[in-house]
């Protein structure tokens, strides 16, 4: 096992540079995992991760011994706790993290049963959720677009809670391209539309849309689409969560195709 003592190590700042820096990240190509949780749906889903770095605290955690088991012979790097909390996102940090190639997806195919589209989605945590929710849902295919928060920031790995790697997450896209190419029906949703989802047909090939926290979706986008849908809200909160709004749709769908 190598040790770090000291911030001044070339390694713990390239580390921490990682952490701080979505620029970094992409120049890169790597992605930081942090938690027992996320490190071990890598290793389940989808193998070794480049680097595991472990304080010295987490040595004595039976979980992490246990990943660092699986990760062999690739040991890991051994910080002070101290310098763990620098490279933790969280307030109690776990003990272990890992830097990781970040999963760049095949081309989605041209004919996809089903799909999620995501339009300037804005909160880490937002986007996140929604991805949780699409893996749980059974979505493979999840495209972004190129006003989204970045999908592996540490925040969004982290409310993602492993979705990430049961997915294929296009990042940088033409949503109102991919859109009018769909070969299914493409349906949005607006708090403005008439037609409830739960009155929509969301069988067969569909694309669901989801557009900004607060501006909705484009006009290009709401153009593209088949059908809009609201969620009926018979209380008196102006609008749902994007999260919480993704969610009901989704397993509405699920619902709908009676696939549990």
């Amino acid at each position: 096992m190598k040790s770090i003592t000291s911030a001044d190590n070339p390694r713990f700042k390239a580390l921490h540079k990682l952490l701080q820096s979505s620029r970094e990240r992409r120049e890169r190509g790597l992605s930081l995992l942090d938690g027992i949780h996320l490190v071990a749906a890598y290793r389940d889903h989808v193998g070794l991760p480049e680097q595991v770095v472990v304080s010295k605290s987490g040595l004595h955690n039976p979980e992490i011994l246990a990943l660092l088991k699986a990760f062999a012979p690739r040991g890991p790097l051994v910080v002070t706790d101290a310098l763990f909390k620098q490279l933790s996102t969280v307030a109690t940090p776990t003990g272990v993290l890992a830097a990781i190639r970040t999963p760049r997806p095949p081309a989605a195919p041209a004919d996809i049963d089903a799909c999620v589209m995501l339009e300037d989605i804005q909160d880490p945590g937002n986007l996140g959720s929604i991805l949780r929710s699409a893996a749980a849902a059974g979505i493979k295919q999840v495209f972004l677009s190129k006003g989204s928060v970045h999908a592996w920031s540490p925040r969004v790995l982290r409310a993602g809670m492993g979705a990430h790697f049961m997915l294929q997450i296009h990042e940088q896209c033409d949503l109102p391209a991919l859109a009018r190419a769909f070969m299914g029906r493409v349906i949005a949703t607006s708090h403005h539309a008439k037609k409830p989802v739960f009155a929509a047909d969301l069988t067969g090939k569909i694309a669901l849309v989801f557009g900004n926290e607060g501006a909705g979706l484009s006009a290009a986008l709401a153009n593209a689409a088949r059908e809009v849908v609201a969620i009926p809200m018979p209380g008196k909160a102006e609008s749902l969560n994007a999260a919480a709004a993704a969610a009901v749709c989704l397993f509405e769908r699920v619902r709908q195709t009676g696939k549990w």
